[in-house]
């Protein structure tokens, strides 16, 4: 069994698990496409055939076999987050005394686990990945358990409204990175969101958590549309359009970055899926819901017919007031309204925004070097 501090006695790894795996709350009657045949095609801009170019070994991850850890190495602390799949403990490694954390998996389908896994040995060095140190399992319950590289987080809440505009300009850049290495990589995230995005401020360092809703990329494919996390889900999940992209991604991004830079969050604060889709229209208008809809032949849901209404689109500076002012800039308002789009063919991708002008002063190796050292204000 998982050795434990004294602080932690009491506690037990299989207590804190259900018996059954625990199920989505997303309505299956959300969003459901009219039986009109198949929509208009639609493919990654980028990186859309990494995947049938490498072994299947690569992809397929039923096949993989997994190299268990010995169990026996690492200690709780202390339970430092939960979530739907996964209890989250700050360990300790007995053999080197390094610190970890431990995610302790809930009951789920053993093929999620092979892919979660697989992900991050596909992604193991990318730049600001987290790094998975080792597997283990319980050799009474099977309860597995995967080992990650600690990070002193500091929670977003507490850590954003500290922020000043280039460490705002510093941090997205640092997860587009991420981004654009797993998405090379044939890979989409799903649940990108300021809970999984690990910040050590001190070290300016940053890291992307939580593959477990991860993805290999194959165009065609129909997937899930039961993935991220509401307030940051993308439009085509919101309408049950199945063949989407690492452009789910970068839409998660932008409702991030306008969470950030008009100090608003979450940005989108929907109720429900539907009211999600809502409170997206009512900053981004109807006029271009429908024709996004209209493109791809999906049809919303009947519900719709009574909450959608008819919207303008806001101008992103109305959203700007004194206590965000010092976050917005044209550059910064541009960035997000190339990536808060319907259609998300037009969403920038992660390599496209990485050289939007926005992030000039980060791509500039002394301004860089300045802010690392301590300095603010390019």
């Amino acid at each position: 069994m998982l050795a434990v501090c004294p602080s932690l006695a009491l506690l037990t790894i299989s207590a804190l698990l259900p018996t059954t795996p625990p199920t989505c709350n997303t309505d299956p009657s959300l969003a459901r496409r009219a039986d009109r045949g198949a929509p208009v095609a639609s493919m990654a801009r980028v990186y859309a055939d990494v995947n049938q170019n490498m072994p299947r070994t690569y992809w397929d991850y039923d096949s993989v076999n997994i190299g268990w850890g010995l169990l026996e190495n690492y200690e709780v602390v202390r339970k430092i987050g939960r979530g739907k799949y996964s209890e989250v403990f700050e360990g300790i490694n007995v053999v080197n005394y390094q610190k970890c954390v431990i995610k302790v998996l809930k009951p789920v389908k053993k093929k999620k686990i092979k892919r979660e896994i697989k992900i991050l040995q596909n992604l193991a060095g990318g730049p600001n990945i987290v790094a998975l140190l080792d597997v283990v399992r319980d050799s009474q319950s099977k309860t597995p358990s995967l080992i990650f590289e600690y990070v002193n987080n500091t929670d977003f809440r507490s850590l954003y409204p500290k922020f000043n505009d280039i460490d705002v300009r510093y941090y997205i850049y640092e997860l587009l990175k991420a981004l654009d290495f797993c998405h090379s990589k044939g890979i989409m995230h799903r649940d990108v969101k300021p809970h999984n995005v690990m910040i050590d401020h001190e070290n300016r360092k940053l890291r992307l958590i939580d593959w477990g809703l991860a993805e290999f990329y194959h165009p065609g494919t129909e997937y899930n549309v039961r993935v991220a996390s509401r307030y940051f889900k993308g439009p085509e999940l919101l309408v049950d359009f199945q063949e989407y992209d690492y452009s789910l991604d970068m839409w998660s991004l932008g409702a991030m970055f306008a969470s950030m830079i008009f100090r608003k969050e979450p940005f989108f604060h929907g109720n429900s899926n539907a009211d999600q889709l809502v409170k997206i229209a009512k900053v981004l208008g109807t006029d271009d819901l429908f024709d996004y809809l209209d493109k791809y032949e999906i049809e919303l849901d009947a519900q719709y017919d009574d909450i959608l209404g008819r919207f303008q689109k806001k101008p992103w500076h109305s959203f700007v007031n004194s206590e965000n002012q010092r976050f917005v800039s044209n550059e910064a308002i541009d960035f997000l309204d190339k990536l808060l789009r319907y259609d998300h063919a037009e969403r920038l991708t992660a390599k496209e925004a990485m050289a939007h002008p926005y992030f000039a002063p980060i791509r500039d190796e002394a301004t860089l070097q300045q802010y690392l050292a301590g300095g603010t204000q390019p």
